[in-house]
């Protein structure tokens, strides 16, 4: 700047002490002022001018810069300089105009108010700059009188001060917006709380302690009282959260909660506030502490924001019921199945190398509800549960079913032994001790599908095999296992496939008189030919018919097949032949069995007495009294009835006197070894009680001359056996019958 500058400086001291000054009462705080101007007696004249002016409540306080670069400098390292009085010919003229675009432009500082001043009026920026940076005022250094330069500076910190009260509310909104979509991410009353003071920490922009508290009862697991709990904490110990208030050992912080609690409002003090939440019965209280006193503009935000977190805590709660609802066992206050699947899904994808997954299925439930009443039956499902929550090793526990539960934990601990020994001692239900055993099914994590339901259809596939374990009721999952259920299934659906496609066959065996040679009957027996012309064994595809219920309808396929095969014989001019047929007991418990007996006779026009049925000792003492109901039943019209294997089950006498028998089958581990000498006994002796009870005998699995003639000298009515013939198709028995009778 020119030093002809100068000679126009004594504006600064005209007296215009006859108009009011623009005067505030004193405060202790200050508004730092930046003068720019590269004469120093500006510095100095405009310091006095500006001596003892107290604006809004604050003095000022002033910093120096001789040129624009070193004003820019000062501006990015002071961040409370509110007003800069800006020279705008300097180093260069246009030093002032660039200090602006840098304010503007590179340090982003919308909020710093600019005053330019020029000894040179034709050095005046244009119009359209002033508008576009945002600058107060434009003066000659000749116009600033003393009474101007205050009225000027007023204006400037007043328009600083609205502008960073605007900055700061849509700053704190922001937060609160920004804040309350985070909060909408939480689905649990704890971290729910945890968040509402991450969000109200950073409004309020303090270093400080919280605490979110409110009554336990139906928050807090097992809190059934009206104690205050810290649902959640930041700046304390962790181990205050889900405890009583009373365990911060603090009087004044538990007083002043219940307080603001009682009286349903705020209550706001110079080193910490205590903020009331209400919403739809739900009620909260948090305690802040706070390193210097609130400003208005931040208890406003507050109470923006506390309205949103209020109903976010509402809603919080209601999520946690319907939560409860989907996912929790009303009964057992357990988590149900679709949590436990949740759990196990996570033990599937963690790094649970240590743990193991378990089902525990109570043995004969139904027959406690059956003969007790369900309301026992509850009673008892929840002593279980309780009882499996004493394993004390941080164990998560779940009622999957009716009577199946759930068990995710350690390996040292969930052991087959640690689970059957919470069953040795009976389970209290009412007035009752229940002793109840139980099967258990594990999954190592080692053998753990990658997610949770494919997991619980491993431990399921343990479990079902433990329960045919007549020794061990316990089984531990392997990938065989699953291999072997695969198989199971895809044979199960082929054998289905094929018996809609007609591909089983009845074959024949051929029973013979043992005196006479002459063929008496045969032994009609399943067999399954596939697709490409193999057979599979009836002892494969037998059990998966009854596992899967499809024997049910093969038996009465064969039953059919039989009465055909029957009036064929009869035709032929074979009337004297029998045809037996093997009976399971899913047939028996059918409760239309005997009908459809009765209809297979009554629609192919066959005598009764040439369809003989066949039962086992195991059948029958699967559920004897519904197997001797029906084949009294069918005695009354005239259906033979022959007992298959006997000797090799544990039926007693006393339920082969009440069968309407026709005769007895000797099996053939009697036979094997009948002509040697001492290895006849078992065989006589059922020789000999057959003809006590007037019951013919036959025996199987004759393979040798020497065993038919101990036979004949034992007695034995009739035999078959591949000493005679082996099974075979229809006709091939048809041209048997023509060649031997």
């Amino acid at each position: 700047m020119q030093t002809s500058e100068n000679s126009q400086d004594d504006f600064l001291f005209i007296d215009d002490s006859d108009e009011d000054e623009i005067l505030d009462g004193d405060g202790g705080d200050t508004w730092q002022v930046l003068i720019v101007d590269d004469d120093p007696e500006i510095h100095s004249v405009t310091q006095l001018a500006l001596s003892d002016l107290v604006v809004l409540g604050r003095r000022l306080e002033y910093l120096h810069a001789y040129s624009g670069q070193d004003a820019c400098k000062l501006i990015e390292d002071n961040h409370d300089i509110v007003l800069v009085l800006l020279d705008v010919v300097m180093e260069t003229d246009d030093a002032g105009l660039n200090v602006v675009k840098h304010i503007r432009e590179n340090l982003k500082r919308q909020d710093i108010r600019i005053v330019l001043r020029t000894g040179q009026p034709g050095y005046a920026p244009e119009e359209s700059v002033i508008k576009e940076y945002d600058i107060n005022d434009y003066k000659t250094k000749t116009e600033l009188t003393r009474r101007k330069l205050v009225t000027t500076v007023y204006a400037a910190i007043r328009s600083y001060q609205q502008i960073s009260t605007v900055t700061e509310s849509r700053q704190g909104l922001e937060k609160i917006v920004s804040g309350s979509s985070k909060l909408l991410e939480f689905h649990s009353i704890e971290t729910y709380s945890q968040g509402t003071l991450q969000q109200l920490v950073q409004l309020i922009d303090q270093d400080v302690e919280c605490l979110f508290c409110a009554r336990g009862q139906g928050i807090i697991d097992n809190a059934d009282d009206l104690s205050f709990y810290i649902i959640a904490q930041q700046g304390y110990s962790s181990v205050l959260t889900n405890q009583k208030l009373e365990t911060l050992k603090d009087e004044q912080v538990n007083k002043q909660v219940k307080t603001c609690f009682t009286q349903k409002k705020h209550q706001y003090f110079d080193d910490s506030i205590y903020l009331y939440i209400a919403r739809g019965g739900y009620r909260a209280v948090i305690y802040l502490t706070l390193s210097e006193p609130l400003s208005d503009i931040q208890k406003q935000l507050l109470e923006v924001s506390l309205t949103g977190i209020a109903i976010g805590y509402e809603n919080v709660h209601l999520f946690q019921k319907l939560n409860n609802a989907a996912y929790k066992d009303w009964l057992t206050n357990l988590p149900n199945r679709l949590e436990f699947v949740r759990q196990l899904d996570v033990f599937a994808k963690g790094d649970y190398e240590n743990e193991v997954a378990a089902l525990i299925d109570l043995n004969h439930f139904s027959d406690v509800n059956d003969a007790l009443g369900q309301d026992i039956g509850n009673l008892l499902l929840a002593a279980v549960s309780q009882r499996l929550q004493t394993l004390n090793c941080n164990c998560k526990v779940a009622r999957v079913g009716a009577d199946v539960f759930g068990i995710i934990g350690s390996k040292d601990c969930v052991t087959p032994d640690s689970l059957i020994a919470l069953f040795q001692q009976p389970f209290t239900a009412g007035e009752q001790k229940l002793p109840i055993n139980a099967c258990f099914g594990f999954c190592n994590k080692e053998h753990a599908n990658s997610s949770g339901v494919k997991v619980l259809n491993q431990i399921n596939i343990a479990l079902n095999l433990a329960k045919k374990n007549r020794v061990e009721h316990f089984a531990y999952y392997n990938p065989e296992m699953e291999d072997e259920t695969q198989w199971r299934l895809n044979m199960i659906r082929q054998l289905r496939s094929d018996f809609a496609d007609n591909r089983l066959e009845l074959w024949y065996q051929p029973q013979l008189a043992l005196s006479t040679g002459k063929v008496i009957g045969a032994e009609a027996l399943l067999r399954w030919r596939t697709a490409d012309g193999s057979f599979i064994s009836p002892a494969v595809f037998i059990p998966l018919a009854e596992y899967s219920g499809l024997i049910v309808e093969i038996g009465d396929w064969v039953v059919n097949q039989a009465c055909s095969q029957i009036k064929v014989l009869e035709e032929k001019g074979y009337s004297d032949v029998t045809i037996s047929v093997n009976v399971s007991i899913p047939q028996f418990r059918r409760g239309n069995f005997v009908d459809t007996v009765l209809s297979a006779i009554q629609n192919h026009q066959v005598k009764p007495n040439k369809l003989e049925l066949e039962i086992t000792e195991n059948i029958l003492m699967d559920d004897p009294q519904v197997v001797i109901d029906s084949l009294v039943e069918l005695k009354k019209y005239g259906i033979s009835i022959a007992l298959d294997d006997f000797g090799t089950g544990y039926s007693s006498l006393s339920y082969l006197q009440r069968l309407p028998l026709d005769r007895l089958k000797i099996d053939r581990a009697f036979i094997t070894d009948i002509a040697q000498e001492g290895q006849s006994v078992i065989a006589e002796t059922i020789i000999d009680l057959s003809k006590k009870m007037n019951l013919k005998v036959i025996a199987e699995g004759i393979e040798e001359i020497e065993q038919q003639e101990r036979l004949l000298e034992l007695g034995c009515d009739e035999v078959q056996g591949f000493y005679y013939a082996k099974p075979m198709p229809e006709s091939e028995f048809l041209e048997f019958l023509k060649n031997n009778n």
